[in-house]
């Protein structure tokens, strides 16, 4: 059964990051024994039966648009990239789906390392059946945990770690997955928007100059977006915006 789920094929990109969030995203919760089952393959002796792993992953795969929104890095990218189109008043030339693909494919540009080694760590030897599906999870966590916690604030994870009443630990990494997968959403949500707060002010003082001149000049009658628009996408245009967006974006991803 595991053969048959299973994909030879080597990874790179948008599979990477795929086999990442089905395998790797959630652990196997602290209050679950293990089914002492007992089917071997190949001389592993699995934790679950064949029937409960099948469930796990299709539960996962079930979970999979969740997943990808909060424990990676698609949170950040698109907020800012809708607060961008807000900024520049580009609600209709810039469709929702065009936003959600420039932040999925951002999102498996800096989630390739991560999922490269969840495949070379726990994918391949559970697929050799050289480990048990819940020890590949356990595996596969600790990179996720190590890329999320390089991206959250000592603050979010204190303040979710005292509303999840959990114990002083020694190391942040002994927090508990939803601990460290709350304080991470937070975190960024605050990062996403400090970043769209920068590229908002500048078309804001656009707007501010354009919205003065023409009452100034009587043109009470006459949109202010009909002359900041262009104004807007021309400064857009000159400074290479989406070169220094995006170089913004991806380097505000803290190496792990």
């Amino acid at each position: 059964m595991r053969r048959a789920l299973a994909s030879p094929a080597p990874w790179s990109g948008a599979a990477a990051c795929l086999g990442l969030l089905s395998l790797a995203l959630v652990s196997v919760p602290a209050w679950a024994e293990p089914l002492k089952v007992l089917s071997s393959s190949g001389g592993a002796t699995t934790e679950f039966t064949v029937k409960t792993q099948v469930l796990i992953i299709m539960t996962l795969l079930g979970l999979l648009p969740a997943l990808v929104l909060m424990m990676t890095s698609f949170t950040r990218f698109v907020i800012v990239l809708s607060l961008l189109r807000q900024a520049l008043g580009l609600q209709q030339g810039l469709p929702n789906r065009m936003v959600t693909g420039i932040a999925l494919i951002l999102t498996f540009l800096v989630m390739r390392p991560v999922g490269e080694q969840i495949w070379q760590e726990a994918f391949v030897p559970y697929d050799q059946d050289k480990i048990g599906l819940g020890e590949a999870l356990k595996i596969a966590e600790a990179p996720l945990s190590r890329f999320m916690l390089a991206q959250t604030s000592k603050s979010a994870l204190a303040q979710v770690s005292g509303l999840a009443r959990e114990g002083a630990v020694a190391k942040p990494q002994d927090h508990a997955f939803t601990v460290k997968l709350a304080a991470f959403v937070l975190s960024e949500l605050k990062t996403a928007f400090q970043i769209g707060c920068m590229l908002f002010i500048p078309f804001l003082v656009i707007d501010l100059v354009v919205s003065s001149v023409l009452m100034a000049m009587g043109m009470m009658m006459l949109s202010p977006l009909v002359i900041s628009l262009p104004l807007k996408l021309l400064l857009f245009v000159l400074v290479d915006g989406w070169t220094l967006t995006v170089s913004t974006l991806v380097s505000s991803v803290q190496a792990f």
